[in-house]
């Protein structure tokens, strides 16, 4: 599994988007039992902080140290540093395992042994994330250019699952039909700008180039925001759920 976020651990904490309550209220509904969780590759701990007030035990792994140090700390929570591969439990531990936008980058074959290893018989696998985001006409033109015109060799190749919606993704479960869920939240421009610096692909042209490319576009970026203080964005969420 790579590591593309310890760089920008703190930005990635505070600027990536969160899931809506109904995409967990979903997955909570088909959980029969909630003693334990598995988030992995937790990052920052985004979902293991939502898992934390509906489960028992959350163990909540990732192969960054950096990231998990921006982790709020509960006491339900056992953060370890761990790859996806494996898990320092027992089997049949989990009633519920999940990961949140990083399932493009493991090992699936070594994973899935994983979890069907550690999940109860009962118990559900939940893949997840998000795609690009929507915001309107003029920003989303500029943006476009950003990933695919300046951006677009310096993606990983596993970002084609993202851009696939997930389903082209291996996943050997009994898959449970799911609704269609989006992240619907504002930002101001400041926000936005925040957000596009935690993009892996940007991260990877800064070494290359020993330049943010957000500055050959800032003054276009600028003109396509207008002077709203905030506007409204969205994501399509990516889903897979299985038992």
């Amino acid at each position: 599994m790579k590591d593309n976020f310890s760089s920008q651990s703190a930005e990635y904490a505070v600027y990536r988007p969160t899931y809506p309550q109904e995409l967990y209220d979903f997955l909570f509904s088909l959980v029969n039992e909630k003693d334990a969780a598995w988030d992995c590759a937790t990052g920052n701990g985004q979902v293991a902080r939502i898992l934390a007030q509906h489960f028992q035990k959350v163990y909540a792994t990732d192969i960054s140290e950096k990231q998990l140090s921006q982790a709020l700390q509960l006491p339900n929570i056992l953060y370890k540093v761990e790859s996806s591969d494996r898990a320092d439990v027992p089997d049949d531990s989990f009633d519920l395992v999940t990961v949140a936008q990083a399932i493009h980058w493991f090992n699936f074959e070594a994973f899935y042994a994983e979890v069907k290893r550690t999940l109860k018989p009962d118990g559900v696998i939940a893949v997840f994330g998000y795609g690009l985001m929507l915001i309107d006409k003029k920003v989303d033109q500029v943006i476009h250019k950003l990933y695919e015109d300046i951006l677009g060799k310096y993606w990983d190749s596993e970002r084609r699952y993202i851009e696939e919606g997930y389903k082209t993704i291996p996943f050997p479960f009994e898959e449970v039909t799911a609704p269609h869920f989006q992240i619907k939240t504002t930002w101001s421009f400041s926000q936005m700008i925040g957000y596009l610096n935690t993009w892996s692909s940007l991260q990877h042209y800064k070494k290359a180039n020993e330049r943010n490319p957000l500055e050959y576009l800032m003054t276009e970026l600028k003109d396509a925001w207008g002077d709203d203080a905030e506007k409204e964005v969205r994501f399509p969420i990516l889903l897979r759920v299985g038992r």
